[in-house]
């Protein structure tokens, strides 16, 4: 009797059923059943005998937890003082081989260098995290009309990627290069129910067993450690503000006794008011500064000669360039005006003139 015998090796068999199974980055899906059974073929006398098969080997694959954060970008948020929901960006990557919930925490440090420079010296107010939604899905851009408030991230695939955008309020008080620096945390959390936030992800101790183990495989982030089922990472606002400064002059143009040649402050003289706004360098543009002044009761508005704005300044002087605009309320003898917009370094002007009584 011959006995001639072929076994179908255990890899082919994985490898076929691995070929069914969708390929993610991280691997073989968790929880999914590998199962590998022998075929043994054999012949007696040269005739070929029945084919033999073995018991089916079957094992679960287990579940590996790994995820990045990432500041797309790798920039600081630039903002104005007292700005409301201002954006930072961070975009979150389930690299893990099973669809996970994410628990979402920000974090504020008190000093250090910030993320990317400076020193950290306040807090953004009431920050929040929101999702773009509808067409701006898996826009790396926030849509305020198209997004939606949350306080985890629900049923992230494997492989899957989320945008995640933190939302703050800059306090007024702040002033050019002051920052503030956020830690934004994603925890790993079981999924299963849309719309409920799975509990906390924990690593299977000890050795392995017949059911879905979980493994953290994640690296080290900005504040958390590796293998520990978080990651985390870091972004900055950093305010750039408007310095103004305000200032008023006066100078007589003529007097009734010597006309424009040496003129008095006497009654019945001409005087000529000059406001300079003028903005510091290395700020932001002051955008439509708007100035009221009221005119001195020993005084008469000079209608005829009007508001003139956006004038320059030579050497401190106001120079007679404006353009005619603003306006004069009687009731209250105010003088008011609209000024164009005021970039950093720039000097902007509104100047009237008045009869002393």
């Amino acid at each position: 009797m011959t006995l001639r015998s072929t076994f179908v090796s255990a890899g082919a068999l994985a490898a076929a059923l691995l070929a069914a199974t969708p390929a993610f980055a991280a691997g073989t899906t968790a929880g999914s059943s590998i199962n590998n059974t022998a075929t043994l073929n054999y012949s007696v006398g040269g005739v070929a005998q029945t084919a033999v098969s073995s018991n089916t080997a079957t094992f679960v694959v287990d579940r590996k937890i790994s995820m990045t954060l990432t500041e797309p970008g790798n920039a600081t948020t630039s903002v104005s003082p007292g700005a409301v929901n201002q954006v930072t960006t961070f975009l979150l990557t389930n690299t893990s081989n099973a669809a996970l919930d994410f628990g979402l925490a920000l974090a504020q440090p008190a000093g250090g260098t910030a993320a990317h420079g400076g020193t950290d010296n306040f807090d953004v107010t009431v920050p929040t995290f929101w999702i773009n939604t509808g067409p701006s899905v898996g826009s790396a851009t926030y849509d305020p009309a198209n997004s939606t408030p949350v306080t985890y991230i629900d049923e992230l695939a494997a492989d899957a990627t989320k945008y995640i955008f933190v939302l703050a309020t800059v306090p007024i008080t702040r002033v050019s290069g002051d920052v503030a620096g956020v830690t934004l945390t994603a925890q790993a959390r079981a999924s299963g129910t849309a719309g409920t936030q799975g509990a906390v992800v924990t690593e299977t101790a000890g050795a392995n067993t017949a059911a879905m183990d979980t493994v953290f495989a994640d690296a080290a982030g900005a504040t958390d450690a590796a293998r520990d089922g978080q990651i985390s990472a870091r972004d900055d606002y950093t305010v750039s503000a408007a310095t103004l400064t305000i200032t008023k002059t006066s100078k007589v143009i003529s007097d009734p006794q010597n006309g424009t040649t040496n003129p008095k402050l006497i009654p019945g003289a001409v005087v000529e008011y000059c406001i300079q706004v003028a903005n510091a360098a290395g700020g932001a543009t002051a955008q439509a500064p708007s100035v009221s002044d009221v005119v001195p009761a020993q005084t008469t508005y000079d209608a005829t000669f009007g508001i003139k704005l956006n004038g320059t300044v030579t050497a401190g002087v106001c120079n007679a360039d404006g353009t005619t605009g603003g306006t004069y309320t009687a009731g209250t003898t105010t003088v008011s005006g609209t000024l164009s917009d005021v970039a950093a370094g720039a000097t902007r002007t509104l100047y009237f003139r008045a009869t002393i009584n």
